[in-house]
C-alpha cells in the first residue's frame, strides 16, 4: 500500500478512471490548472484539455452541461469548488439529473459524479464553510457519499464514477492534507456499505466525514474511563447501511450521532428517526445528536473553533448517554 494524502487519493482515482474509460471527463472551474486544492493537478497535461475542461464561472451551466452529457452516455465528473456554490446548480441537479432516469421510464442513465468540498476550516466564513449533506439526502434519485480518509476517498470516488446514477461525493477540506494508506492499483468501495472503525460494547457512535477522527479520539479517551465506544462510519448517507448500525445497536443499546452540519433537520435527525422505527426495542437510553449550533458559520478563528463540534462536547454526550449524567 502507498501512503497518500486525501487529495492525492482523489487525484489517483481521477487519473485511473480517465485512463480506463474514454467516456470519463472532468469539468469545472480551473480544473485544467489543478483546481483550487490540487485535486486535478497534472490531469490536463496527461489527458488533454478536451477531457479536463475549464469552464466559465457558472455552476448552473456546468451542472446542465454535465447532466446532458451523462444522459448521452458520457461519465462527467464535475468539481464544485465550495458546496455553498451548488445553490446555483440545484435546479439542474435536483429537477433534471436526479429525475431523468425515473421520468424516462428507466431508459436514461445519468452517470454523473459531483465532487464538492465543504466544512468549516480555514475561517472561510458563512458563505464558504457550510455542511449541506442533508439537502442532498432529501432528493430521490441521488446517491451521497462522504469519505473520511484517503482510502475511502479513492474507493468511493471510483465507485461513483462507475455508477449509473448521479452521485454526490462530499469531501471535507480539512481532510485534504491528512495521510493514510491507500491500496495499490484499482480500489473501489461499494456505495451503501458502512465501516466499523472501532469495536465496543457500551455505546454506538455514528460519525461522518471529519467527525470520524474526533469520534476515534473520544473513543480512546473514554476507554481509559471504562467506556467502550463502537465507532461506525456510514461512508454513504444515501443509500444508508442501516443494518450495520442497528446490528451495533443491538449489542450496545445506546446511540450517539455526530456530524459537523447544524443539528436542525440534519442527517442525525433522519438517522435518529430511522433507528426509532427499525430498532426501538434495542434502545436502553435516548439517542443523542451532536452537531453545530443553528447559526451561520462564523469567520472569526475563535468563533469557528467554538462552532465546530469538538472532542470535549462529543465525549460529554457519550458519557451522558452511557452514565445518565
Amino acid at each position: 500500500m502507498a501512503e497518500l494524502t486525501y487529495i492525492e487519493a482523489i487525484n489517483s482515482a481521477l487519473r485511473e478512471e480517465l485512463a480506463r474509460d474514454r467516456g470519463v471527463y472532468v469539468i469545472g472551474e480551473d480544473v485544467a490548472l489543478g483546481g483550487p486544492f490540487g485535486a486535478t493537478k497534472g490531469l490536463a497535461a496527461e489527458f488533454g484539455e478536451r477531457r479536463v475542461v475549464n469552464t466559465p464561472i457558472s455552476e448552473g451551466a456546468i451542472m446542465g452541461l454535465a447532466t446532458g452529457a451523462a444522459a448521452m452516455g458520457l461519465r462527467p465528473v464535475i468539481e464544485v469548488m465550495f458546496v455553498d456554490f451548488i445553490t446555483l446548480a440545484m435546479d439542474q441537479l435536483v429537477n433534471h439529473a436526479a429525475k431523468l432516469h425515473y421520468m424516462s421510464g428507466g431508459q436514461l442513465g445519468i452517470p454523473l459524479t459531483v465532487r464538492v468540498q465543504q466544512g468549516a476550516a480555514g475561517n472561510g466564513g458563512a458563505q464558504h464553510s457550510q455542511s449541506l449533506e442533508a439537502w442532498f439526502i432529501h432528493v430521490p434519485g441521488l446517491k451521497v457519499v462522504m469519505p473520511s480518509n484517503p482510502a475511502d476517498a479513492k474507493g468511493l470516488l471510483t465507485a461513483a464514477i462507475r455508477d449509473d446514477s448521479p452521485v454526490i461525493c462530499i469531501e471535507h477540506r480539512a481532510l485534504y492534507w491528512t495521510r493514510g494508506e491507500v491500496p495499490d492499483g484499482e480500489h473501489t468501495i461499494p456505495i451503501g456499505r458502512a465501516a466499523l472503525r472501532r469495536p465496543g460494547k457500551d455505546v454506538t457512535l455514528v460519525a461522518t466525514s471529519r467527525m470520524v477522527e474526533v469520534a476515534l479520539e473520544v473513543a480512546g479517551t473514554l476507554a481509559n474511563e471504562g467506556i467502550e465506544v463502537e465507532v461506525i462510519d456510514p461512508r454513504s448517507l444515501l443509500p444508508l447501511d442501516l443494518d450495520t448500525i442497528t446490528a451495533s445497536l443491538r449489542k450496545t443499546g445506546r446511540l450517539v450521532i455526530a456530524h459537523e452540519a447544524v443539528e436542525g433537520a440534519g442527517f442525525g435527525a433522519e438517522l435518529l428517526a430511522q433507528v426509532q422505527e427499525a430498532a426501538f426495542d434495542y434502545l436502553d437510553a435516548p439517542i443523542a445528536r451532536v452537531g453545530a449550533p443553528f447559526a451561520p458559520v462564523p469567520a472569526s478563528p475563535v468563533l469557528e473553533q467554538a462552532f465546530v463540534p469538538g472532542a470535549e462536547r462529543l465525549a460529554g454526550a457519550v458519557r451522558k448517554v452511557v452514565l445518565g449524567a
